[in-house]
Parts: structure tokens; C-alpha cells; sequence
């Protein structure tokens, strides 16, 4: 759950920035992107889902970069993959993410977020913010992010210190190493769930 929202604050991104805005001043601006679409009386009830969940992939597609999380998921696999598996891979992974989180942005009701401080070191970003939820606890949320075409990207999500990307990588590479790459295409096309990183810490 605290990854998952923490997830959503920085997808919902107005495209009206201009680039030259950090990568905290996004996280800013994404929160109130998330309010707006997620409190819009024509998008809310089961029957609007389908256009909700729409209007919300579209922001996603612009704040993320899938590729670069796939490539960073995968690890020393990835080099050992064609084109042609590279995309398909990308494209299963964005679908992984997806899932992970589609019904809980839904499920957002009075978690407060908090701006904690922001990193910049070149090209790269690291903003760190905390999740408070209505009973007083706090999950701390950090993103790494880089800048592609003059655009802040995010690649990872680091919530209560698990990377995404890491947690992720290590399922992959125990299918791999136990199985095949082939062999985690396929449960990833069959849209088997790998978990999301607040459940493996659990177990």
C-alpha cells in the first residue's frame, strides 16, 4: 500500500511545467494532478473505470521511464536479450506496474504527503517525501529520477528503503536462475503477479 502510493504522487504530472522545474517542484505539482483527477465528479463510480484509469495511463507514460526501469529490473540479462525481446519485456514490465497499483490509486482517501528535501547531481534527482496517514504514521518515499530530453523521468521508487527496481530484479533473477528467461516472458504474458516491494519485505 505505502509503495503504491507513493508510486501514484509522482506519475500525475500537468504537462504545463516548463522544463527548467525541478524534480521536487514536479513531485508538487503531482499531487495536485492525483486530487484533481481522482476527485473529478464526471470520472468517479464504477461505470466511468475504464476512461478514469485512461486519463490517468496517459499522465503516466510522460513521468516515467518504463524502458529504463525494465533495463535496470532485468540486470546483466538484459545485454543478453535482442531487440526485439528488450521490447517486449519493456511493454510486459510497464503491464507488471500497471497491475501492481491500478485498483489503489483508487482507493486514495486522506494520506497526506509531505516534500522533505531534494538532491541534484547533474542529470540526476532524488527527492525524498513522506507518506503520513490519518492515524500518524509516516512512510518515507523517495524517487530517483534523471533527465531525458530535458524532461525529469523517473526510474526508480525507493519506499521505507526497498528499490523497485531491485525487489523486482531479484524475482526476476531467481525465476531465470532457476528456470529460463523464457520461462519469465511467459508468466509475465500470462500476467502472472510478481509482487510489489512492501509485500516481499513482508514475507
Amino acid at each position: 500500500m505505502v509503495f503504491v502510493v507513493g508510486l501514484v504522487i509522482l506519475l500525475f504530472l500537468p504537462p504545463r511545467i516548463a522544463v527548467a522545474a525541478t524534480a521536487g517542484e514536479r513531485l508538487h505539482q503531482s499531487i495536485d494532478k492525483l486530487l484533481e483527477i481522482l476527485n473529478d465528479p464526471q470520472l468517479k463510480g464504477a461505470n466511468k473505470e475504464k476512461q478514469r484509469r485512461e486519463k490517468l495511463k496517459e499522465v503516466i507514460y510522460q513521468r516515467f521511464d518504463f524502458t529504463e526501469m525494465a533495463k535496470r529490473a532485468l540486470g546483466a540479462n538484459w545485454r543478453r536479450r535482442t531487440p526485439q525481446e528488450q521490447d517486449e519485456f519493456v511493454r510486459l514490465f510497464t503491464d507488471v506496474l500497471e497491475r501492481a497499483y491500478a485498483g489503489i490509486i483508487e482507493s486514495y482517501t486522506d494520506e497526506k504527503i509531505v516534500y522533505v528535501s531534494e538532491r541534484i547531481d547533474g542529470i540526476y534527482a532524488d527527492v525524498s517525501s513522506k507518506v503520513v496517514t490519518a492515524k500518524g504514521e509516516e512512510y518515507s518515499i523517495n524517487y530517483k529520477a534523471h533527465l531525458v530530453s530535458n524532461e525529469w523521468k523517473v526510474y526508480d521508487v525507493v519506499a521505507e528503503n526497498v528499490s523497485l527496481v531491485n525487489n523486482y530484479r531479484s524475482q526476476f533473477n531467481r525465476v531465470i536462475s532457476h528456470s529460463s528467461f523464457e520461462e519469465l516472458v511467459s508468466r509475465l504474458r500470462t500476467k502472472i503477479d510478481f509482487v510489489a516491494p512492501k509485500e516481499e519485505t513482508r514475507k
